[in-house]
């Protein structure tokens, strides 16, 4: 198990429990000095300081650096669990880097702010589908699962938190494309949100060109990039690939 966030260590008590090898990440000096403290016993508890922005997954899920975690090197194939109350002002920063690191996870539970959640699990045509949705959707299978209010929480924060379940399953070998160079071309299909897809396209593609490849792929030409399912946005961008071969 992998705990983003350890904090004061209310899930991290739960989570020793159960879990085989448990590594605390937590960013705070003080907590992360406390924590370690209480489980310095406790062979299967690990602490981290770190910024999880700046860690390796690879390394640290594997196990294959000495000092930085306790575990033996056992090489690849090792697969983690990952739960946490992520911080809201970096929440897409941190999932962007564990979708980089996707190979070393199979769940995710997660707890994010209401408004991020929506954002997640939308579906194509809503106004909350976006380019995270579709980055999330690339990589993984994401569930909903329910909402707390701020009453939950002490002190109580001004917003609503919804709890997150990513099953990782990774489609870019079924849907025929390279997850990398398609990151880049959602990033351009959703630059504005208000304009069409073909709009956002034509800064970096040639306006023939895009036309046969939204025709090919039978997109409407005032279609907007929230519309389109990831299916159908990799049809275009496999058009658009080889009309460029």
């Amino acid at each position: 198990m992998l705990e983003i966030g350890a904090g004061e260590g209310a899930l991290t008590e739960l989570l020793s429990r159960r879990a085989r090898k448990l590594i605390a990440i937590e960013f705070d000096r003080i907590l992360a000095t406390q924590l370690r403290v209480k489980y310095a016993q406790k062979r299967h508890v690990e602490v981290i300081e770190a910024d999880i922005l700046s860690l390796d997954f690879d390394t640290l899920v594997q196990g294959s650096l000495t000092g930085l975690s306790g575990t033996q090197s056992g090489g690849p194939g090792k697969i983690a669990r990952v739960v946490g109350n992520l911080p809201y002002h970096i929440t897409s920063d941190i999932f962007l880097k564990l979708f980089d690191f996707h190979r070393n996870f199979d769940i995710m539970v997660l707890m994010v702010q209401r408004e991020v959640a929506d954002r997640l699990s939308a579906k194509p045509g809503s106004r909350d589908y976006g380019l995270v949705t579709a980055t999330a959707n690339l990589f993984a299978d994401v569930e909903n699962l329910f909402t707390l209010p701020p009453s939950a929480f002490s002190p109580p924060p001004k917003v609503h938190s919804s709890v997150l379940r990513l099953r990782i399953a990774p489609k870019s070998k079924t849907l025929g494309i390279d997850a990398d160079a398609f990151i880049d071309f959602l990033k351009i299909c959703f630059a504005q949100k208000r304009k069409t897809l073909v709009n956002n396209l034509k800064a970096a593609y040639d306006a023939d060109k895009l036309r046969a490849a939204l025709t090919k792929a039978r997109i409407r030409p005032d279609a907007r990039a929230e519309a389109i399912s990831l299916e159908k946005m990799a049809e275009v961008f496999k058009q658009l690939r080889s009309i460029e071969d």
